[in-house]
């Protein structure tokens, strides 16, 4: 599923709390349980940094999941 997330008033988002926000995972614990154990992509690269800042022209791929920012 390809999803946009537009960010309105920032400059960038972590990733943990886009994940959370998205309703990608259930809590942000989640969220960094998954980003740890290596199951996200930024721009088709492992992440494992849990905040790490995205901004525009990035793309999160999470399992069926690929969000791009605006």
């Amino acid at each position: 599923m390809t999803q946009e997330f537009e960010l309105i008033d920032f400059d960038f988002i972590e990733l943990n709390k886009l994940m959370k926000l998205l309703g990608l995972v259930a809590t942000g614990g989640e969220a960094n349980v998954r980003i740890t154990n290596q199951e996200v992509k930024v721009n088709n690269v492992i992440e494992i940094q849990k905040r790490k800042k995205l901004r525009p022209g990035d793309v999160v791929s999470f399992e069926t999941y690929q969000i791009s920012i605006k």
